[in-house]
């Protein structure tokens, strides 16, 4: 069963593998505007099938309660992937943590969005898993996506050199937090 989150204007949709062909296109329209910011693509990334087979696992991952990716669509057009949220290694027992990542389609940034959808995505984390800590890891260059994090009320607590290896270059990144004040 999906999940389900809302906000004014946003639906945030838990992602499986009947989301290929959206999740998909999402991704080839934000083909270049994307690569800046991940992991180089591999071979195959760009083919319906590999995403099929990704969205597949990740319904595993997400019944063994390790991860959540959410698509982000206008709740004006349910059927357009405009970004896609995740709370990924997510870890239960004494560490209650996650990871957070996004993507906002490039010609949906600057219009809150992000920031609507993360803090939607932060309440579920922490009122719904009872997470304890969401960690975000930002390229220093990525001015942007350290104004929405700083937004939520995440506190930097340094630079993590060489952290994660990024379109193929070892990059560093701060490294951001943001503990549940329930728990």
């Amino acid at each position: 069963m999906k999940t389900r989150l809302e906000t004014d204007r946003i639906l945030l949709i838990s992602l499986d593998s009947t989301d290929t062909e959206q999740f998909f296109d999402f991704l080839v329209r934000n083909k270049e505007y994307f690569r800046k910011w991940s992991a180089q693509y591999e071979e195959n990334y760009f083919s319906v099938w590999y995403h099929r087979a990704w969205l597949e696992s990740l319904e595993q991952e997400a019944l063994n309660g390790t991860q959540v990716k959410f698509g982000v669509y206008y709740k004006t057009n349910p059927n357009r992937i405009i970004g896609s949220v995740s709370l990924s290694n997510i870890i239960k027992g004494i560490f209650q943590s996650c990871f957070l990542g996004y993507r906002i389609d490039e010609n949906e940034t600057q219009k809150g969005i992000a920031t609507e959808s993360i803090k939607r995505v932060i309440e579920y984390a922490f009122d719904e898993l009872k997470l304890h800590r969401i960690e975000a890891n930002v390229m220093p260059s990525n001015a942007a996506s350290i104004k929405v994090v700083e937004k939520l009320g995440f506190i930097n607590e340094g630079l993590a050199k060489n952290y994660l290896k990024v379109n193929g270059k070892w990059e560093d990144h701060y490294h951001f937090v943001l503990i549940n004040p329930k728990v």
